[in-house]
């Protein structure tokens, strides 16, 4: 398949408003041209004195026509911007919203394998350096090429030999230009990943500023922080250094049109060839010729670094999405069942290998299994965060791609050892749950999980800010809260992954009792490092190497698996140690 255009698809993304960006390419094509009048009014004015004319309305008409010309420019040039301005902005609205529109609907092991900064240089930078080429390149580097294309057509008219002439300082000028924009793209591209990786450290380096105060480590960190700003400084330097000398030579060459122009042109009217209204004219439009090219030429690394501009954006735009169903389904029930499902994050890199399991509706279903099995892994998996490389998983009885991605994720809760509260008030963390929720039944669930006695201790009660991430909040805080969002979401399938890891022996009483609130009725995932908490459940999954290699209950485990044996030992002993403490 032939690969398009970057600035096809520049314009391909620019769809809805190319209308807008049209007209601000001719207002300002007619801008540039309106602005030649005064170049074409002085050529007349000299002519009129080389002829001796005495008449003064003769020159102030001409004057009249440089002066309008000069306004024209002006006011077109202005409405040229202002059109392409509003037709940009709103552009770069519409790709962004693509963009987080496209987020949900990718797997999340893709948006996981992105780090913050660069989705920030995507989403925010690249984005935004958009606007350069579609509100400044595309009516002003048109017009500026439109205009001095119509002045040399003009002198082709007059005297072929005066246009030619006129053309000769240009293109060593843009020789030298030429010498600029060698390897353009790929330096461009190069200062994209350096700009990337310091995003990435200043994101690491202000997220980890806990640890790093914590563990006496300021310095090595700031080190590498300081080191990745030194580097992307560094490159702008270097680059912009090794562009200086053609450049300036390219602008100093290329205006000097009556280097040939003024001796060959009066070679020319002495020995009879040429008349002196033409020598005159092409003498001054030829003036005109080099400002409007040079103006265009300014957008020459516009146009070099389109390709990695629409390459980024179109890394989130192009990627696979899940392929799901858009009609609802009828679920009957909520029996879950995964057969022969294998999956890896990566295409060379497979985690889980041939899985079968059945979880009956209504029932509690716990995975142990060492660090890195695939537990969580297989729990989201079902809860639809990713597709399967192969084989199916099955919710009532249809497998998970025929049913709508919106749907599949009204059917789970899920709380994990690390819940995201975002940076609004802890009223709205809880009401994530469900938006339509009251303000009456988000404290009845904040009371269920066990957290209005804590949340109207603090400063503005529920309409405490949580912080981004949560930060104002405490571990179990901030646990609890979560388990309230999803008491309040009242989904019919719950995956716990540890819900109560981080919650302190004084309130782990109250939150298991929420989380018994929360399990009441549901088919209910666990995913358990503690073992003593899932003994009850109706069978336990032991996960190993992206196996299942048992599924019983705690009793008949006990007696058939080594693996859980060991764990359970292993267990018991940590408890036993712990007592000793």
């Amino acid at each position: 398949m032939e690969k398009q255009s970057p600035f096809l698809r520049l314009w391909e993304l620019g769809e809805s408003e190319h209308s807008g960006l049209i007209r601000a390419i001719i207002s300002a094509a007619a801008g540039v041209l309106c602005g030649m009048l005064p170049y074409y009014a002085a050529a007349q004015i000299i002519i009129a004195l080389l002829n001796g004319n005495q008449e003064w309305p003769l020159y102030l008409s001409w004057c009249a026509v440089g002066l309008a010309g000069y306004v024209l420019r002006a006011c077109l040039y202005a409405l040229g911007l202002s059109l392409s301005h509003k037709a940009t902005f709103t552009i770069l609205k519409n790709v962004r919203g693509m963009l987080l529109d496209k987020l949900p609907k990718l797997p999340l092991g893709t948006v996981m394998d992105t780090s913050s900064g660069k989705m920030k240089q995507i989403i925010v930078d690249q984005v935004e350096s958009m606007e350069t080429p579609l509100a400044h390149l595309l009516p002003e580097m048109t017009g500026n090429i439109f205009g001095p294309l119509c002045i040399l057509i003009y002198l082709f008219v007059l005297d072929w030999r005066m246009a030619l002439l006129s053309l000769v300082s240009i293109p060593v000028g843009m020789l030298f230009m030429m010498l600029v924009m060698i390897g353009y793209g790929e330096k461009y591209a190069g200062s994209v990943r350096t700009a990337q990786a310091m995003n990435s450290t200043i994101v690491e380096y202000i997220g980890g500023i806990e640890v790093i105060k914590a563990f006496n480590q300021g310095k090595n960190c700031y080190a590498k922080f300081s080191d990745r700003v030194l580097a992307n400084a560094a490159y702008y330097y270097n680059w912009m250094k090794s562009c200086q000398l053609p450049t300036s030579l390219a602008k100093a060459v290329m205006p000097t049109t009556l280097i040939t122009v003024l001796p060959v042109g009066w070679l020319l009217y002495s020995s009879g060839s040429l008349s002196m209204e033409t020598f005159i004219t092409t003498l001054i439009l030829s003036l005109g010729i080099a400002g409007p090219l040079l103006a265009a030429m300014n957008f020459m690394d516009s146009l070099a670094k389109i390709g990695t501009i629409v390459g980024t954006v179109d890394e989130i735009l192009n990627s696979e999405e899940q392929h799901h169903s858009e009609q609802p389904v009828k679920l009957e029930d909520m029996d879950i069942a995964l057969e022969d499902v294998s999956f890896g994050y990566h295409a060379d890199t497979e985690v889980l290998h041939d899985v079968n399991l059945k979880i009956p509706a209504g029932t509690m279903t716990a995975f142990v299994g060492p660090s890195g099995s695939g537990k969580s892994t297989i729990a989201k998996l079902i809860a639809g965060f990713w597709d399967v490389s192969s084989g199916h998983i099955t919710l009532g009885g249809h497998d998970l791609k025929d049913i709508p991605l919106t749907q599949l994720y009204d059917q789970t809760a899920f709380v994990t050892q690390d819940n995201y509260l975002f940076d609004e008030s802890v009223r709205e963390n809880i009401r994530m749950g469900r938006l339509t929720a009251t303000d009456a039944e988000v404290e009845a669930v904040a009371k269920a999980a066990g957290c209005d006695a804590f949340i109207r201790k603090l400063e503005h009660g529920y309409d405490t800010v949580a912080g981004r991430g949560g930060a104002h909040l405490s571990g179990g805080e901030r646990q609890r809260i979560a388990i309230a969002r999803a008491i309040l979401k009242n989904a019919p399938i719950v995956i716990l992954d540890e819900a109560t890891a981080y919650i302190d022996p004084e309130n782990e009483a109250v939150v298991q009792k929420a989380v018994a609130k929360l399990i009441q009725g549901k088919t209910v995932l666990v995913i358990a490092h503690r073992l003593s908490t899932i003994t009850d459940a109706d069978q336990i999954v032991v996960v190993n190497s992206g196996q299942i290699t048992d599924v019983g209950t705690h009793e008949e485990l006990q007696k058939t698996c080594p693996l859980y044996q060991s764990m359970w030992q292993a267990h018991i002993g940590a408890k036993d140690g712990d007592a000793v403490c």
